[in-house]
């Protein structure tokens, strides 16, 4: 999702006015997991993304049957195409067959858009996982869709990756009267991890290695004739050509990467001079690990606000005094005729959903993917399993039940939305009452796992079909399970906490006053730097005489 144009070589972070549409991707490679599973990530961060959960069945088609193209963002009619013979199921960013394809748009030059192409990268991703077996079979399936048809959006970069392996493919457009794009696509080892955050991240392109680096063959010529580039091959850079990184691009963007990568290793502390644009030499596209990472490792990774960085959202003075580790769009603001941003983090408010898309190549496909959803924030959403071969979306997540303008109880993205803009009022307190039950949850979910796996693999021996229905029902029936539990959690966050008071506790149970009635609450205030805030801001006015 959209992120930042270069206008005159400049690059220019839509922060006021409509505001930049972005998300954040994790990668890990089987070797870089605990249980050889390939992991990856994303957050559709968006203002105007509802939280839903989209299916499209395995289908059969006639001869001749076109396939209307709209572009994601808008709804816009691009053109049609012919269709295949035979697509593929889809849950959510998720195949049948283990491939899942993310994304995160980083704009790039504004003369290389081309308004003309029919392909945008909605459609590529969710095409693409219609027509593909294996995460190679989609990169091509993507790139000669583009060839033929045209590439509508800005810069993308995009996660592709099925049980054995990932890649991140970063791809633009060559203009206005130049149909399709140019591209790179580099496999990430599998003992390594990698990210990408709105932000070009493919630099050194290893040309000779045929076998874990695909590209379009003009990728470089289309460079120098456009003036983007003018040394050797081999001193190529697929992003200081197409997107140089500026102030916004290394705070708003790659701060995100490097936040990911410093937390499983300890070398990658040093590139803070980078992020903050003292030094030159980026981050390397991919690290290999300290240790081994889980799926909840990523999860978990999802929620992160720069802790234990100088960056921290929670210790200057925008976080207020309950330390919400969120700001306000738009990100950029201006005092006394100085310019400044806030951070951007990989957990923000607007996200619609945010998924983990899990692929184990020793189980059969319908039960080794996994795509762990959840809707709004990753920092209050709940990761529930959604088996790549489910043939349902549940209640909380249909398409329809409920819209950005029209509200449903019965909606996971509008009950998980009224717990945490509950949370956005008192924070630092609020949220240890929310942490407790997501793990809870998710914990339950992982200790779970294991058997659900043996149970549906022992019917697949038999009866494939009563495998994936079990698979079903256990998905949607936790996804409802859920979505109830996290409206209790709303209820007593409403009632511990209404008017700005909190009632008191003792064994999971508010207190009364001995005659029925509510006990006396607790009026916590505000923390003593708050406090100070005040005296410097209206002391005089509020101080006792």
């Amino acid at each position: 999702m959209k992120k930042n144009w270069l206008l005159g070589g400049l690059s220019v972070i839509l922060l006021a006015g409509i505001e930049a549409k972005a998300c954040t991707g994790l990668l890990v490679g089987k070797g870089a997991s605990v249980d050889g599973s390939v992991i990856i990530s994303y957050a559709a961060d968006s203002h105007t993304l509802y939280g839903e959960l989209y299916h499209w069945p395995a289908k059969d088609w006639p001869v001749g049957s076109m396939l209307d193209i709209r572009e994601w963002d808008t709804n816009k009619p691009l053109g049609k195409i012919p269709q295949v013979p035979h697509t593929y199921s889809v849950i959510g960013n998720m195949n049948e067959h283990q491939v899942a394809i993310t994304e995160s748009t980083f704009g790039g030059r504004h003369e290389l858009v081309d308004t003309t192409g029919i392909m945008d990268y909605g459609s590529l991703i969710y095409i693409g996982l219609q027509r593909s077996k294996s995460a190679r079979e989609a990169i091509q399936v993507m790139t000669d869709l583009v060839k033929e048809y045209g590439y509508y959006s800005e810069g993308e970069s995009f996660s592709i990756a099925d049980k054995n392996e990932a890649w991140i493919m970063e791809m633009i457009g060559k203009g206005p009267g130049r149909k399709g794009a140019v591209w790179v696509a580099i496999r990430i080892p599998d003992d390594c991890i990698a990210g990408h955050a709105n932000q070009s991240r493919i630099h050194q392109v290893p040309f000779e290695d045929k076998e874990n680096c695909l590209y379009s063959p003009d990728v470089v010529e289309f460079a120098r004739e456009k003036g983007y580039f003018k040394g050797k091959d081999k001193d190529f850079s697929f992003a200081n050509a197409y997107c140089p990184a500026d102030f916004g691009a290394l705070r708003a963007c790659e701060a995100r990467v490097w936040s990911f990568f410093r937390k499983y290793n300890k070398e990658m502390e040093s590139y803070i001079s980078y992020i903050k644009g003292e030094t030159k030499k980026p981050m390397p596209l991919y690290i290999k690990p300290d240790r081994k990472l889980s799926a909840q490792d990523i999860k978990d990774c999802m929620r992160d606000h720069f802790e234990g960085t100088e960056f921290s959202m929670t210790e200057d003075a925008g976080a207020g005094s309950y330390k919400v580790p969120y700001r306000w769009r738009p990100m950029d603001f201006e005092v006394d005729g100085k310019k400044y941003i806030n951070e951007r983090a990989i957990a923000t408010q607007q996200t619609g959903f945010v998924i983990v898309p899990q692929m184990r190549n020793w189980l059969p496909d319908a039960i080794g993917g996994v795509l762990w959803f959840g809707v709004d924030d990753a920092n209050t959403a709940v990761f529930v399993p959604m088996y790549c071969s489910i043939t349902g979306v549940p209640e909380c997540y249909r398409p329809g039940n409920g819209s950005m303008t029209e509200f449903s109880w019965t909606s996971a993205f509008w009950i998980h939305n009224w717990v945490a803009n509950m949370a956005y009022h008192k924070y630092s307190y609020m949220i240890q009452d929310i942490r407790p039950v997501q793990k809870e949850l998710e914990e339950g979910f992982n200790k779970m796992q294991p058997a659900i796996d043996k149970a549906a693999l022992k019917m697949y021996t038999k009866n494939p079909e009563e495998a994936v229905n079990f698979l079903t029902w256990y998905s949607c029936n936790e996804a409802e399970k859920s979505t109830a539990r996290w409206k209790k959690l709303g209820e007593y966050l409403l009632v511990k906490y209404i008017d700005g008071n909190m009632k008191r506790e003792k064994d999971g149970k508010f207190l009364d006053n001995g005659y029925g009635l509510s006990a006396s609450p607790e009026f916590p205030g505000y923390s003593e730097e708050y406090y100070r805030s005040i005296v410097e801001s209206a002391g005089e006015r509020l101080r006792e005489k």
